[in-house]
């Protein structure tokens, strides 16, 4: 926790318990939270779904609770006329952006538009390419028209709303808003020091309260051993930490630790754009059986997380009874040489006098994910393929074979899933094409009815068994370390990909003494 005293006619930041002293730009007797973030280039919600950050900034029509479960936002009601497939949204009427302007409802048809906008090239179109028609009525009350039903729209529209004052007009992949975004959120931004913090002051007329903290600075670490050491000099306040070095905090009083459960897989994504995948694609299931999943979680995780055979097992509608592809080596070569793969003197198989093997791309500083390549690899190397680690600095989506992958989303099953492995859909980074999965998710997402969705996401599930575009490995636990005066932090909440969702009530958290 910090507390910062003018001095000098300097803001003194110091932290209590021996830490190394920073200066910052901050209210006399202001509370302070600093995070462990990653680094951004651009804070644009819009065209890109992850960011932690995010929530902070903006607000959807919609929010999630604790429990996942969709609750008003900058909607205070809704209704839904299954006849015209048409929801209505009344908005809260009390609402301005950070820079003192009106919120309307011009805003919301604005964001939702330029998402679908082809041209702007935006991850999250999937989620609303069966809006035929936005219409606002007035100021506050606009109408979304769909195609066909999408019973997670509600879930969507829980999509940062953007002002069109600011950016109507502007190129929604480089305008300069995006380095210095103006939301309706709980926090706006102070400062963005390149590479090294942003810096977020309470929104003191958020429309549904005042913040409790004044300051919260995302500080960037983006390797995750720093971030430990930093937790422990007191540079930082609350961090998702790997497990190993997160076990380093349990028996100190000075700090919490978290172990949230999350709906974040890690697996093999396979880019069937790779000529190699295209000559190979009959191999993937030996890769499934050729790695030891609990080993990994024992070792990587310290046995926080659990293994993962499909993209939907923290959600109501898993298919328990799909091929888990348990760790079998007889299984993998059986597939090898059912293939006509031959054992070289190597200890290697080769097929057709190409050596069997790939490279498995991972991105840099995140080192659980280099931990989980490296021991599957030397595990694949045991059934006979030459399967090696490379950290590139830039990720090739379209020229590297396979990469680590993490994805999954606690909220509806729709998500994370239409978008990830739909045919050309915004999310599908692996090329990934099968129609009968394109069938059953659509299926799938326009019926409301529990027992119509269980069968489409039973019969998605065994067919992308059948036919696997990842080779799923684990699901992991979020190990957040958060200094033990921060109150609020809710324990129980499911957390989604890259362990975001903790801020969810921020507004709520207070910092004691």
């Amino acid at each position: 926790m910090r507390k910062s005293v003018k001095l000098a006619g300097l803001f003194l930041t110091c932290t209590l318990a021996a830490a190394p002293v920073s200066y910052v730009l901050a209210e006399e007797n202001n509370e302070t939270l600093v995070y462990g973030s990653g680094d951004y280039t651009r804070i644009n919600p819009a065209m890109d779904e992850h960011g932690e950050i995010n929530i902070l900034l903006f607000n959807g029509l919609t929010g999630h609770d604790g429990d996942n479960q969709v609750i008003p936002a900058l909607a205070e009601s809704w209704e839904f006329d299954e006849e015209a497939c048409t929801y209505t949204f009344h908005l809260a009427e009390d609402v301005k952006w950070h820079d003192g302007e009106d919120f309307t409802a011009d805003d919301v048809k604005f964001t939702i538009e330029a998402i679908m906008d082809p041209e702007n090239g935006s991850e999250n179109a999937p989620n609303y390419e069966d809006v035929e028609e936005i219409t606002v009525v007035d100021e506050h009350t606009i109408t979304f028209q769909l195609a066909a039903p999408n019973v997670a729209f509600l879930d969507y529209m829980t999509m940062a709303v953007l002002p069109k004052h600011l950016l109507e007009g502007e190129d929604m992949q480089t305008s300069d808003f995006f380095r210095s975004p103006v939301g309706t959120g709980p926090y706006k931004l102070q400062s963005w020091d390149e590479g090294q913090a942003i810096t977020l002051t309470k929104n003191e007329e958020y429309f549904k309260g005042e913040p409790n903290i004044d300051t919260i600075v995302f500080k960037i670490v983006p390797d995750d051993n720093a971030k430990a050491l930093q937790m422990k000099s007191g540079e930082l306040d609350l961090a998702l930490l790997t497990p190993k070095d997160a076990a380093s905090f349990a028996d100190d009083e000075a700090y919490t630790c978290y172990d949230m459960k999350t709906s974040d897989y890690r697996g093999i994504l396979f880019n069937f754009g790779n000529e190699y995948w295209q000559k190979n694609r009959d191999l993937i299931p030996a890769v499934c059986y050729g790695i030891d999943r609990q080993a990994i979680i024992d070792a990587v995780l310290l046995g926080q997380g659990m293994p993962a055979y499909g993209p939907l097992q923290r959600n109501i509608y898993n298919n328990e009874e799909t091929e888990h592809y348990d760790y079998d080596l007889e299984k993998a070569k059986a597939v090898l040489e059912d293939a006509g793969c031959e054992m070289g003197e190597d200890g290697f198989y080769y097929r057709n006098g190409e050596k069997v093997g790939f490279v498995i791309s991972v991105g840099a500083g995140d080192q659980v994910r280099v931990d989980i390549a490296q021991i599957a690899a030397q595990q694949l190397k045991e059934i006979g393929m030459d399967v090696t680690v490379e950290i590139p600095a830039q990720v090739d989506w379209g020229g590297q074979m396979a990469y680590l992958i993490g994805w999954g989303s606690p909220f509806d099953a729709d998500d994370h899933t239409y978008k990830v492995f739909g045919t050309d859909k915004g999310a599908n980074y692996s090329g990934y094409s099968n129609e009968l999965v394109d069938q059953y998710l659509t299926e799938a997402r326009q019926s409301d009815d529990p027992k119509v969705r269980a069968e489409a996401y039973d019969k998605f599930q065994e067919e992308l068994a059948k036919d696997p575009a990842y080779a799923f490995i684990c699901y992991i636990d979020a190990n957040y370390v958060a200094d033990a005066s921060i109150q609020g932090i809710a324990p129980e909440t499911v957390m989604g990909h890259h362990g975001v969702g903790i801020f969810w009530n921020v507004s709520e958290w207070t910092i004691g003494e």
